[in-house]
C-alpha cells in the first residue's frame, strides 16, 4: 500500500556528516509519522528519530543522537531528511526509514524502507 524509498548514507570518518532521505509513495493519512530506526549486527532495531508530517515542529530523537541529528519533513512531497552530524563509530548500522500511525518509538506496525548502510570509521 505504502512504499518507502531511501537514499543517501555511505562511509565517513568519525566527526563527519551524512544525510539520509526517504520518500513515501501511495496514499497516506494526514497524521502519518515518518522516521528512522537503525540496526547494527547482533543488535536489536532501535529508534533514532521521527517527525509528524502534519506537525513539522513535532520532532523526536533518541537520547543517543540528540543534538547531533536533525530530522525534517515535507508533507506535500511525503519526504523526510535526516541530517547526521558529529558521527561516531557507534552510529554504524543499517538505517531503515519508517512510517505509520503507531507510537514513534515502536517498530511494530510500521511501513519500512529497504535499509541503507551507514559506516563511521575511527
Amino acid at each position: 500500500q505504502v512504499q518507502l524509498v531511501q537514499s543517501g548514507g555511505g562511509l565517513v570518518q568519525a566527526g563527519g556528516s551524512l544525510t539520509l532521505s526517504c520518500a513515501a509513495s501511495g496514499r497516506i493519512g494526514t497524521t502519518y509519522c515518518m522516521g528512522w530506526f537503525r540496526q547494527a549486527p547482533g543488535k536489536e532495531r532501535e529508534f533514532v528519530a521521527a517527525i509528524r508530517l502534519d506537525i513539522p515542529s513535532a520532532q523526536y530523537y533518541a537520547d543517543s543522537v540528540k543534538g547531533r541529528f536533525t530530522i525534517a519533513g515535507d508533507f506535500a512531497n511525503k519526504t523526510i531528511v535526516l541530517q547526521m552530524n558529529s558521527l561516531e563509530p557507534d552510529d554504524t548500522a543499517v538505517y531503515f526509514c519508517s512510517g505509520g500511525y503507531t507510537r514513534y518509538t515502536l517498530p511494530e506496525g510500521k511501513d519500512w524502507g529497504q535499509g541503507t548502510q551507514v559506516t563511521v570509521s575511527s
